[in-house]
């Protein structure tokens, strides 16, 4: 059975334009479902699915001569070239030279293309050079808690920041849910699996094949073996600023190398650097970035970390489709977990004290911020400006 995301309907509505619809995020974050549920829901038979992680598949689009490429595809899948043609490619980052291919078929053919990719770098880029103007990218990420909430067949109002008011049953209704999601996070087959070893294991499978095929077929780092211990490293950080030369220092590389990864990294959805909120643009430049990684289940999985910090991994998880994000930091020590679109001042305490409270409120008005909230995990303070963790869907 097949569970909407939330991103679906968007995707749905761009199978209408000439526009190639492009997928892309992490592996097994549910690209694949949504791709194949789309063609299900095109009434045209004429239409083929192709997965490049099959080698013979790929093979396909290694003919020089374009027009072969297509008599190929339209003989394997019984394509008829007079009438509009629907292919859906799967993992293209597999086939390097495919952009250039749907590029020409794209401009020449009657064909609605449907692509997806596990690297935001190759999508964005090298589509950008071959596809421009001719593409519309769609990013997928784990699921949010609302759509965790969706998976587990549990009835929610939908919500985003502090939208849904909660009492104490819906609080006691929910929570066992919510610490859940921020043990195991939201990979939609983790989620669905109602063993706790099985998720485990899962979760060490999609690391494994993060490292595996990812790395292997989208990088040219020589030392792959490297990356468990890193990605380990990094994961035992999550929540702090990135100190490059020390960081460099830990792993045995040199910090530019540390750095090329951390950028392999975020492009293939893995983790997620956020920069400092500053006047000065010089500044946010060259002040550290805060680490996050893009799901709590493998963090968990690679770290064993405060529960201080998970719960502010996952917050920055929920916070993220909602806007740009930054956070605050001043020599002292004292900092502001993340500024949602330079307008509301958000800070994440598992049980917010009324001095949370104030310091919160203090920093936000040297910054000429007027909207500030505590974001908490446990049970709710007395005071205004709170919103339960839960309640972010």
């Amino acid at each position: 059975m097949f569970l909407p995301r939330k991103i679906y309907q968007e995707v749905k509505s761009h199978l209408h334009k000439k526009q190639v619809t492009v997928i892309t995020g992490m592996r097994r974050s549910g690209k694949t479902t949504i791709v194949r549920q789309l063609l299900s829901e095109i009434e045209s038979p004429n239409k083929a699915y192709l997965d490049l992680e099959k080698a013979d598949l790929r093979e396909i689009f290694k003919e020089k001569n374009y027009d072969n490429i297509l008599i190929d595809l339209t003989q394997k899948f019984s394509l008829n070239l007079k009438e509009k043609m629907y292919i859906a490619i799967d993992e293209i980052q597999h086939a390097p030279e495919l952009p250039s291919v749907v590029k020409y078929l794209y401009d020449h053919k009657n064909i609605k293309f449907i692509v997806t990719g596990s690297s935001s770098y190759y999508m964005k880029n090298l589509f950008t050079e071959s596809l421009a103007g001719r593409k519309k990218i769609f990013e997928l990420y784990p699921l949010d808690f609302g759509e965790f909430l969706d998976f587990n067949k549990i009835y929610h109002k939908d919500g985003s920041l502090g939208e849904v008011k909660f009492g104490k049953f819906e609080y006691e209704n929910f929570k066992k849910f919510y610490d859940e999601y921020i043990e195991f996070g939201g990979f939609p087959e983790v989620v669905l699996s109602p063993d706790i070893n099985q998720k485990k294991d899962l979760l060490n499978d999609i690391i494994s094949s993060y490292i595996s095929l990812d790395v292997k077929s989208l990088s040219d780092f020589k030392k792959k073996e490297d990356f468990y211990s890193i990605i380990k490293m990094l994961a035992g950080r999550t929540g702090t600023r990135i100190d490059y030369a020390k960081l460099s220092k830990v792993a045995g590389i040199s910090a530019v190398t540390l750095r090329n990864y951390l950028s392999f990294f975020e492009d293939t959805y893995l983790i997620s650097r956020v920069p400092v909120f500053t006047k000065n643009a010089d500044i946010e430049i060259v002040k550290a970035k805060k680490l996050y990684f893009i799901d709590n289940g493998l963090v968990n999985i690679l770290s064993d970390i405060s529960s201080g910090s998970k719960f502010e991994n996952a917050v920055f998880n929920q916070l993220r489709p909602l806007g740009d994000i930054k956070y605050y930091s001043m020599k002292d020590g004292r900092e502001i977990d993340f500024i949602l679109d330079e307008k509301i001042a958000l800070e994440a305490k598992e049980t917010p004290t009324d001095s949370d409270l104030n310091n919160l409120k203090k920093l936000a008005e040297n910054l000429s911020i007027a909207k500030y909230s505590l974001i908490g995990r446990n049970n709710s303070p007395k005071f205004d400006a709170y919103i339960w963790g839960g309640s972010i869907r």
